[in-house]
């Protein structure tokens, strides 16, 4: 069983119009294992795209206080590549292109760079755990040979990351608005994915503006973000609530003075 843990997390970004930081993650608290499916639910301008940015290292975003620990290692400072070869990935909400590397070349490079160099993956294994994973995803074999990403359209690439993760298989997934200008169908040949990667060896934290994801991937735990923090926990039924009362109530009932971004 693996660990994740995110204690008392401060982060701040830098605006580079006035050269100076803004403080975004005000003392974030989460903790996770292998197993479980969590979700992060929350208003706009909250700072869940920063915890997951944050938590995967990118250096746009500064850490002032706390840790990010994976079975009990702090990745503060760590680099990105490292992160991912210690079991992270990141399905990020807008998937860069990447000209010249193919899908398939991509990913036999992400795998191996997780094996001992000595041992790379053979090549007729990658090429029957990439079958069985393309039609998990009703993806044509095609797509493999495209440059990654270029001139996918948003459905593609959103398959393409699961596609990923499927083939690179981490510890954690952190999916990052997944269900983001998907429609029906193509959610749930998305959400398909993620459920095949349930169980002990995977769990994933999902940021999402939308209770439709969760019908179709239910999460053990769901957290709810305001001001920068995690502001309560709890199970499926409360990102039910929160699609049929919207975030003001619960705003309201913590006692929370934190205005939200949709209110005049």
């Amino acid at each position: 069983m693996a660990t994740l843990e995110i204690k008392n997390l401060h982060v701040e970004v830098k605006d580079q119009e006035k050269k100076t930081y803004k403080k975004i993650l005000n003392g974030v608290n989460l903790s996770m294992k292998t197993g479980e499916i969590h979700a992060i639910m929350g208003p706009n301008g909250t700072g869940k795209s920063t915890l997951s940015e944050t938590i995967m290292g990118n250096p746009k975003y500064k850490v002032t206080e706390g840790e990010i620990l994976l079975n009990g290692e702090n990745l503060v400072g760590m680099p990105i590549d490292e992160r991912a070869r210690k079991g992270l990935f990141l399905a990020m909400q807008y998937p860069a292109e990447v000209p010249g590397v193919t899908n398939a070349e991509f990913l036999r490079a992400a795998i191996n760079a997780r094996r001992p160099k000595d041992n790379p993956i053979p090549m007729m294994d990658f090429i029957q755990e990439l079958d069985k994973n393309l039609d998990l995803l009703d993806m044509n074999e095609s797509m493999t040979e495209r440059y990654l990403n270029q001139g996918f359209s948003g459905g593609e690439r959103k398959r393409n990351e699961i596609l990923q993760m499927l083939m690179i298989k981490p510890s954690f997934g952190i999916l990052d608005e997944i269900d983001s200008g998907l429609d029906i169908d193509a959610l749930r040949v998305v959400s398909r994915g993620v459920n095949a990667m349930r169980g002990a060896n995977f769990g994933a934290l999902m940021i999402t503006h939308y209770q439709r994801l969760l019908n179709y991937i239910v999460p053990d735990v769901v957290h709810v973000m305001m001001g920068g923090k995690v502001v309560k926990d709890g199970g499926p039924e409360l990102a039910k609530r929160l699609e049929n009362e919207g975030y003001a109530g619960l705003r309201d009932e913590l006692g929370l003075d934190i205005k939200l971004v949709d209110e005049d």
